[in-house]
């Protein structure tokens, strides 16, 4: 059985309507043409949503190293507790998704199910995630929470007048800031903004608005009361950045996972598995180098003690120690 060794991982691609070029810049290769929204750092699902994944499983293939031309999947199963630590698997699979989001045009505005929602509804899964800001063009803004005064009454009038815009928080997209969405926060990425995001892996979403009339195209289906049912009324969290200085800055810490900037070189604590994403350069460690805008998964019975430099910053996202 191959060694527990950091894990770099393949890139998955996904060409969506609102995709662009911009991920070109962080080494991704883009098919001539291809308008490409995600690109799926770290993967490990049975299945995904036809209007999400592309309706297929989606596990990330491992790249060089004694598990070359495995998947993360067959990691998992082999290194079992020398890869997860205490980490429980989430529907049979790795417990976090990674990607990286280009927005050309605004993604929908959505809801994922609240804690209570998913709780009372077995077939829906809370969808806790994060976007950290690796570019924004001037203008562009993160559509996030309700707008002051606003509460589920209000919008579900928006819904049915098709003003929803009008009654969200739109906040200015700024690199470098991290934007923390617990499930239940109505939400979507505005245009022109590009960024790293860190989520539990699942993908329950309600739309309740699809921007079809600004850029004249059919809009999707919308899921009214579902999202009226689980929308979070309170403010969600203020985006958090991190500080000049090098070494390791908390960010993002929940339940589901602890999301840093790594500037410089640090050392990393904890019985858990890490994902080091190489946001702004190059990152090296013992068996771990990765160019701008790749990913590796570094095991959790190495992790504790695990020094790695980055030059230029890298977004690290461990599970919570057990």
């Amino acid at each position: 059985m191959p060694h527990a060794e950091p894990l770099h991982l393949k890139p998955i691609l996904k060409e969506k309507v609102w995709g662009g070029r911009r991920l070109e810049t962080y080494g991704k290769l883009l098919a001539p043409g291809a308008m490409v929204g995600e690109s799926w750092e770290l993967a490990d699902l049975a299945s995904t949503s036809p209007s999400g994944g592309g309706g297929e499983s989606a596990h990330s293939a491992i790249l060089g190293g004694s598990w070359d031309g495995c998947t993360l999947a067959d990691a998992v199963r082999e290194l079992g507790t020398d890869l997860l630590g205490g980490a429980a698997l989430v529907s049979g699979g790795f417990p976090l998704l990674v990607k990286f989001l280009d927005a050309r045009e605004h993604l929908s505005v959505q809801v994922h199910p609240s804690p209570e929602f998913a709780q009372a509804n077995p077939g829906a899964a809370l969808k806790a995630e994060c976007w950290f800001v690796l570019d924004a063009e001037p203008g562009a803004v993160i559509y996030k929470g309700l707008a002051p005064g606003v509460d589920g009454r209000r919008l579900a009038e928006a819904i049915e007048a098709g003003t929803v815009p009008e009654v969200l928080n739109a906040i200015p997209a700024v690199s470098g800031e991290m934007h923390d969405l617990p499930s239940g926060t109505v939400h979507a990425l505005g245009a022109g903004v590009l960024v790293c995001e860190v989520q539990t892996p699942s993908d329950t979403t309600y739309r309740v608005y699809d921007w079809a009339k600004e850029y004249g195209r059919e809009g999707r289906a919308l899921h009214v009361s579902e999202a009226l049912a689980c929308t979070l009324e309170d403010a969600p969290p203020a985006p958090t950045a991190a500080p000049d200085e090098l070494g390791l800055h908390p960010l993002v810490s929940n339940a589901f996972y602890e999301v840093s900037l790594a500037r410089g070189s640090v050392m990393l604590r904890g019985m858990s598995p890490v994902a080091v994403v190489a946001t702004g350069g190059a990152v090296r460690g013992a068996g771990l180098d990765l160019a701008r805008g790749s990913t590796a998964l570094i095991p959790a019975c190495i992790a504790d003690g695990f020094e790695l430099t980055a030059s230029s910053g890298a977004v690290v996202a461990r599970l919570p120690s057990r």
